[in-house]
Parts: structure tokens; sequence; C-alpha cells
């Protein structure tokens, strides 16, 4: 079964991810984020680099406690600002 590409929203929302995950992060090493989270240092550096933007629910929640991140800033920088109507005061 061939999977249909994700569209470009959800790609973009994966990148967004990935940059506060790696900004997160920041000295500590993908190893040291993996042993405390659980999740395979090869799996946090896919989400990472965008390679995986759909990750798991748990697996984003494993990380963003080991990150001392909480999901609801994990949310508002992953979800685009709503587009602005034009001429709507």
């Amino acid at each position: 079964m061939v999977r249909p590409p994700l569209p470009e929203a959800v790609r973009a929302r994966g990148r967004r991810l990935g940059e506060l995950l790696r900004s997160a992060r920041g000295e500590r090493t993908i190893p040291q984020i993996s042993a405390s989270s659980g999740v395979p240092a090869e799996t946090l550096r896919k989400i990472e680099a965008g390679r995986i933007p759909t990750p798991a629910f748990f697996t984003v929640v494993a990380l963003a406690e080991a990150l001392a991140l909480p999901l609801v800033e994990v949310v508002e920088y992953c979800t685009p600002p709503a587009p602005v109507a034009e001429g709507v005061a």
C-alpha cells in the first residue's frame, strides 16, 4: 500500500516541532535526551530534522518532559497563526 504524501502544512508543522526540540535541547546531546526520554536517538534525530513530521503523541510527551517543555508551549509553537482576513477590523 502506497501512502499519499503529507500536505505541506503537516510537513511544516513537523519542521517547527524539530526546531523547537533542537532549541530546547541546547547544549545537551541527542544521546542524553534519548536516555532521559526513552526515545531512541535515531528517532530524535529524524524528528529534529523534520523527517518524522507526525511523531506519536507519547513520543512528543516523553521528549517534552525530558526537555522541561510544557505541552501547551509545544502546541502553540507548532500551530501556525490563523490567517488574517483582509478588511476585517
